[in-house]
């Protein structure tokens, strides 16, 4: 078994934007990156009344993102990413070193 940190926040704060529940609804979000961790592996989360387990938690930097992980977030493309994030985040910076966790999690049927 993996050794996780403490929870920093609750899973329930996991995801919380309505675009971004609505694309994990729709199976289009796999993936959610946070500074702290929100959920361990095999915990279960509801959005909308749509089941979700969490199937991995891994570390990362932010600046390993790719395409294919900002679409895994539910953005079309990782500048668009980028640009959301700096948009709902006013004044804040992007670094490219800085660590955050990646909730893995699919829906459960």
């Amino acid at each position: 078994m993996t050794d996780y940190p403490e929870r920093t926040c609750e899973i329930d704060r996991l995801i919380r934007h309505p675009k971004l529940v609505e694309a994990a609804i729709a199976g289009k979000k796999t993936q959610q990156r946070r500074d702290g961790v929100y959920a361990y592996p095999d915990e279960t989360f509801t959005l909308e009344g749509q089941k979700f387990i969490v199937t991995d938690l891994t570390r990362s930097k932010l600046g390993d993102m790719t395409d294919a992980d900002a679409q895994a977030e539910g953005y079309p493309s990782l500048d668009m990413y980028k640009n959301l994030i700096l948009k709902m985040h006013a004044g804040m910076e992007l670094d490219d070193s800085a660590p955050v966790w990646v909730h893995h999690f699919k829906r459960v049927d």
